[in-house]
């Protein structure tokens, strides 16, 4: 928890260091929510092939994020999260020449059933030989 879900115009691709928002992201979901720390925050990024925004006209770009928390937090929290998710997709986009990006962002509650799991990682094959310099 969270779990955050971006989903992005294909016309961003080249343009959006996505790693650098969501480790930005992260930071801020700590910063701005009691409970949530960056070691709990899980970003999945998701390129669009095809956005037609309004007419249709070129030169616009889309980016939707979804912002999973546990309940109980307030209205007014959310839309603190969210006015400042957009902020800072404002900061990671303002540098594309030429294009014009819609952003939203949806902050909602993961359901009563939500359960988690995390598998530990799986013992390093002794078979496998060392890499140069890792002894």
């Amino acid at each position: 928890m969270p779990h955050i879900a971006v989903d992005y115009d294909h016309s961003l691709h080249a343009t959006f260091d996505r790693r650098r928002f969501a480790l930005a992201l992260h930071t801020l979901a700590a910063e701005t929510i009691d409970g949530i720390t960056v070691e709990s925050c899980k970003t999945r990024f998701r390129c669009v092939d095809e956005t037609v925004i309004a007419d249709g006209e070129p030169g616009q770009a889309l980016i939707h994020i979804e912002f999973a928390i546990l309940p109980g937090r307030t209205t007014e929290t959310k839309s603190a999260l969210s006015r400042a998710v957009l902020d800072l997709v404002r900061r990671h986009t303002a540098s594309v020449p030429g294009l014009v990006v819609h952003a939203s962002v949806d902050v909602c509650d993961l359901g009563r059933a939500y359960t988690k799991h995390v598998s530990p990682a799986a013992p390093a094959d002794p078979a496998t030989p060392a890499s140069p310099g890792g002894r």
